[in-house]
């Protein structure tokens, strides 16, 4: 148990040093293909930190001996969006209202596009409904819709890559890349360096995160259910929170903001698509109360963004449903 939480805590600090120099090194590979600061979060910086959970799911899901293991990929699935809606927004409205007298800017002065962030949020619910409405059902030929929601990703990266390409760098400053402090204008190739090396640290560190929750939990007398379903998608979605929150904390809450936006519609997606294609895609009980949770934290994200009331504050309260959900799957 000692040394489960002594593992435990060095990797979240491995975890939290790896994001530093990720986001570091994303952002200037974003600037060397030119591509938009949103686009940058949106895309490049939530596939890195999605990649490991969406091969947690693909391994669990294609390669799983029973049926216990492929749910596990189910329940992964589900449980990353409901993560990144409800904690992860949670968790960046808390350090956006610290962070306030810092920068000195109102709520209102926050630098968001809060009608791309409306509409991201438009299309998840779209596809995140059309992937729970399967998961109640079953027909013959319902595995081969895995294959709609690949596509429906493809067409997201290319909506945000050409949605004002290039322009918002213009006026933005960099900070030096880490792996080159006193070069002014890093290679794409020592750029990608960073950014790949600091990704394998975040897989590696975080692989043995959720195992070292996981012990925690049986320890504590923790069901392997609950804790697959409750605590296991908060240590996935952990790189992806501590982006924003770097993000944040230099000032970069569009950054912040289009990061978890990203990485909610590749778990809605890529994960959602490998389960409907090699397993039967059914929920029960627990899962139906998660993706129900999710979609209700997307509407609420929806409307607050559709309405331009963003603020640190007003982001806070997506945390209690992430709560409430737990308590009523722990009750049942």
């Amino acid at each position: 148990m000692a040394l489960s939480v002594i593992l435990f805590v060095l990797c979240a600090a491995a975890i939290y040093l790896s994001c530093e120099y990720f986001v570091n090194g994303v952002e200037w590979v974003g600037r060397r293909f030119g591509i938009g600061a949103t686009a940058t979060g949106t895309v490049l910086a939530a596939f890195g930190t999605a990649l490991p959970e969406s091969a947690v799911t693909f391994v669990a899901v294609v390669f799983g001996r029973n049926t216990a293991q492929k749910e596990i990929g189910v329940g992964a699935a589900v449980g990353g969006p409901l993560v990144l809606s409800t904690i992860s927004y949670a968790v960046v409205g808390i350090v956006l209202w610290s962070s306030r007298h810092k920068f000195r800017r109102a709520n209102s002065d926050l630098q968001l596009d809060t009608r791309r962030l409306s509409s991201d949020q438009a299309w998840f619910l779209l596809i995140f409904v059309l992937a729970l409405a399967l998961g109640l059902v079953s027909f013959p030929s319902k595995r081969w819709l895995g294959i709609l929601l690949f596509g429906a990703y493809a067409l997201y990266v290319w909506r945000e890559v050409t949605a004002g390409h290039g322009k918002e760098h213009d006026d933005e400053r960099l900070e030096p890349l880490n792996f080159r402090p006193r070069d002014p204008d890093p290679s794409l190739a020592w750029a990608s360096l960073q950014t790949l090396a600091a990704l394998l640290v975040i897989a590696v560190a975080s692989h043995t995160f959720v195992g070292q929750l996981e012990n925690i939990g049986t320890h504590l007398g923790v069901s392997p259910q609950l804790v697959a379903l409750i605590l296991s998608p908060v240590a996935t979605e952990l790189p992806e929170t501590l982006n924003a929150v770097i993000w944040v904390r230099q000032g970069r809450e569009r950054l912040a903001l289009a990061n978890i936006s990203g990485a909610m519609m590749i778990q809605a997606t890529v994960p959602a698509g490998l389960g409907v294609l090699f397993t039967t895609w059914r929920f029960g009980p627990p899962v139906v109360i998660a993706a129900s949770t999710a979609t209700a934290a997307v509407i609420f994200l929806w409307l607050m963004f559709r309405r331009e009331r963003v603020s640190g504050v007003s982001l806070v309260p997506l945390g209690l449903l992430y709560v409430l959900f737990a308590i009523a799957v722990a009750i049942r």
